[in-house]
């Protein structure tokens, strides 16, 4: 018999003992400080209540006392292994109420930082999730490895661009901080065909592993149905069959010059939602040569060089932006007073968002499945926190 109360899901065992068990906050695969309450039935999940709150920094309030030109490396932090995703949103917002054009030689730089941000956060979340996965795989810290070395191209490019290797401030109201140094374009193009490369390696290795795929095909599904009426987003709504990607729908930035291919699976399990992500591999690095190749002149910001960090002012007004990142939509709600200062703001990070789904698709799994569920939802707690 199954029973469902405050969104907790527990199947009723008769005359069978329970256990109740914490899986974390200090835990080797809850990707951060995630506390998992699991009760037991020998080794199924039967019940869990998800526990957030760990790592809180209070971000939107943080950012009504840093000016426009302060925040977005700030912004950087919470999503930290999608940097540039945050600041993207944010400089997003700013512009909508101050109607500020970005010339285009700054948009298509935002896009292919956006999409080798996507690169190397889908790099770290597949080593990682393979480790999670552990010796049963067979290879899984060899697939990490492999992913860590490919991401460190990606973080190097990053550093010859802005100086930093984790959080940027790459994005500012109105364009972009930097321009491509010399023979950034010719490293970058060398990188994105030894990464697409690679990619063909990693599908072989795992989709070869019957381990593997025991451990991923028709576990953790979530339906169509599950997946839109929690609101979830990115791999996992387009792993559960739903055709949506903001690129797509809003076609913000400089988006709509570019073709690729929005990857939609319809199992909805953690293989589906694998699927997914490495088309999404390939597309971004598609994205990044049309990028490169079709890169105008001229200016990279509509504003001039700043001698104070408050010389940036929004005028009065509201505005939600919001971008495709990583893990799915990332929103930024900006309200400004016509200060130097945003009058309040607040975040839609996707990770808070798809963590909703864990409580009704954990439960009849068992123990070690939880890991390779959590992993396959790919979420980072300085986005759910805050």
């Amino acid at each position: 018999m199954t029973t469902a109360n405050a969104g907790r899901v527990e199947l009723d065992y008769a005359g069978s003992e329970r256990l109740t068990m914490n899986m974390g906050p200090q835990h080797p695969s809850a990707h951060g400080v995630f506390r998992a309450i699991l009760t037991l039935e020998g080794e199924t999940v039967v019940g869990i209540d998800a526990v957030i709150g760990y790592l809180h920094r209070c971000h939107e309030k943080l950012a009504e006392t840093l000016t426009y030109a302060q925040y977005p490396s700030i912004a950087s932090k919470t999503d930290y292994v999608a940097a540039m995703t945050s600041e993207f949103a944010y400089v997003r917002a700013a512009e909508t109420i101050g109607t500020i054009e970005v010339p285009k030689r700054a948009e298509y730089l935002r896009v292919i930082a956006a999409e080798l941000q996507r690169v190397a956060s889908h790099l770290l979340w597949l080593g990682t999730w393979c480790l999670d996965m552990g010796g049963a795989l067979g290879g899984g810290a060899t697939i990490f490895l492999y992913c860590i070395r490919e991401r460190e191209l990606i973080l190097d490019l990053f550093e010859s661009l802005v100086g930093a290797r984790l959080l940027y401030g790459f994005y500012q109201v109105g364009g972009v901080r930097y321009d491509l140094p010399a023979g950034w374009a010719d490293q970058c193009r060398t990188t994105v065909d030894l990464i697409e490369q690679r990619i063909g390696e990693y599908e072989r290795m795992l989709e070869d592993n019957p381990f593997f795929m025991v451990r991923t095909q028709g576990v953790g599904v979530i339906s169509r149905e599950l997946a839109q009426e929690l609101g979830i987003g990115g791999p996992l709504l387009r792993g559960s069959g739903v055709h949506h990607d903001l690129r797509r729908a809003d076609g913000y930035s400089s988006y709509r010059d570019f073709e690729f291919a929005v990857p939609v699976e319809t199992s909805g399990d953690c293989f589906a939602r694998y699927r997914v992500r490495m088309v999404e591999f390939r597309q971004a690095l598609r994205i990044v040569r049309q990028a490169l190749d079709r890169l105008p002149d001229g200016p990279i910001s509509s504003r001039p060089g700043l001698k104070s960090v408050a010389q940036v002012r929004i005028p009065k007004g509201e505005a939600y932006a919001r971008i495709e990142g990583a893990r799915g939509e990332v929103g930024c709600y900006l309200i400004s007073d016509g200060s130097a200062k945003p009058y309040r703001m607040k975040w839609r990070g996707a990770s808070f968002s798809n963590l909703a789904v864990l409580p009704h698709i954990i439960p009849g799994h068992k123990v070690a499945d939880v890991v390779a569920i959590m992993g396959s939802v790919d979420p980072v707690f300085g986005e759910v926190d805050r």
